[in-house]
């Protein structure tokens, strides 16, 4: 890795070398606790992922729909707090050696204090940051502070967004361009919106950076077809949420869950 590469970048040149899309599961912190959460992310890891998205629980997810919420508020019931992930987090260095991309609001990340807050991160072994209600103009002041604390902070295009400004948050946007698959929040649904594909084109038409879609993937065919579309990597969060919380309802380990359905999806997106 040269010194202008970060981890999130490196691992997408590698899988563009190969011509596979990324994998990017996304599960929430501390649910149903940092236990079950530090055996998924090796699961995810051990089962196919490439990058993986951490949630930081938080008690108002503006983005988030019912199953994202729900697993949030388990985790803040278990007493999870953006400084005991982290340290979660910072236990698996040295086993956990993909990208983790963490997923927070600007309400936590203002409070705590933007520099430190990055500088937690980066010390725990984050590799990048999204923040789904920063406004672009926060987002590029946040992004030079990640910078420096060699993070990536990923920026979030929705199929409203204006072009101009779309070219705007792609250009600005540093280890890959979120794109968000449907108007509202995350959640599982039984088909894409044809109108992404379009959407996948005109980022890629405006810059190399990566382009990722998430909210409403389900399964693998909804990852496959992401891939078929031209996407860099499929991000897949309620779906896996879903399994992980069937399987402890059902008193059975959540990370083998987990890897159990973060392998289906590879198969899916490889197929």
């Amino acid at each position: 890795m040269t010194a202008a590469t970060t981890p999130i970048q490196q691992r997408f040149e590698q899988l563009r070398g190969q011509g596979r899309c990324a994998l990017m599961p996304f599960l929430m912190a501390g649910d149903p606790d940092l236990g079950a959460t530090r055996d998924a992310l090796l699961a995810l890891q051990g089962h196919g992922a490439d990058v993986i998205e951490l949630g930081i629980p938080y008690s108002d997810p503006l983005a988030d729909g019912p199953v994202i919420q729900a697993a949030a508020s388990r985790a803040l019931a278990s007493s999870t707090t953006p400084g005991k992930a982290l340290a979660m987090l910072a236990e698996l260095k040295g086993q956990l050696t993909i990208p983790v991309v963490l997923f927070t609001y600007s309400n936590p990340l203002l409070n705590r204090g933007m520099e430190v807050f990055c500088q937690e991160a980066a010390a725990a072994g984050a590799a990048g940051l999204v923040v789904p209600d920063l406004p672009l103009e926060e987002g590029e002041k946040l992004s030079a502070i990640a910078t420096s604390h060699g993070l990536d902070l990923v920026l979030l295009v929705a199929p409203t967004t204006p072009a101009e400004r779309m070219a705007r948050i792609h250009q600005a946007s540093r280890g890959f361009t979120y794109l968000v698959s449907v108007t509202g929040v995350t959640g599982v649904r039984s088909a894409l919106e044809a109108r992404v594909e379009p959407l996948v084109h005109q980022l890629k038409r405006l810059g190399d950076t990566p382009v990722a879609v998430g909210f409403g993937i389900s399964g693998p065919e909804q990852a496959r077809q992401v891939r078929q579309w031209g996407a860099d990597g499929a991000i897949v969060g309620s779906a896996l949420v879903k399994a992980m919380t069937a399987a402890h309802g059902a008193g059975q380990p959540v990370g083998e869950a987990a890897g159990r359905f973060c392998a289906e999806l590879r198969a899916g997106l490889d197929g």
